[in-house]
């Protein structure tokens, strides 16, 4: 499967955003799938995942709150939502794909990724 990652941009802290995954082939809704970021210097870092049919999701910790994971098998589309933005969410969002159960890791399929900036 084959994953594009977009609508990051420049936004000032207090917004909100959606981020977008949009899978090709046909076996997008038997993948769990997730998104991860990487802050510039750091280590990609898990944010969430979500079943693949969407009953069950699970976040990092620091992540409970402000970011919502979503898919629409239909759109073979998977979405992250973030509210109340906040500089340190700056970084660059991936999505991933991967066969079986949720998890944090073990991601087979992976997105290009997409920037976020967030400014105060």
């Amino acid at each position: 499967v084959q994953l594009q990652a977009f609508g990051g941009g420049s936004l000032q802290a207090g917004g909100s955003l959606r981020l977008s995954c949009e899978a090709s082939g046909r076996t997008f809704s038997s993948y769990a799938m997730g998104w991860f970021r990487q802050v510039s210097g750091k280590e990609r870092e898990f944010v969430a995942a979500i079943s693949w049919n969407g009953v069950h999701s699970y976040y990092t910790d620091s992540m409970k709150g402000r970011f919502t994971i979503s898919r629409d098998n239909a759109k073979n589309t998977v979405y992250l939502q973030i509210n109340s933005l906040k500089p340190e969410d700056t970084a660059v969002y991936y999505c991933a794909g991967k066969r079986g159960v949720i998890a944090t890791q073990g991601y087979e399929y992976w997105g290009q990724g997409t920037l976020v900036t967030v400014s105060s």
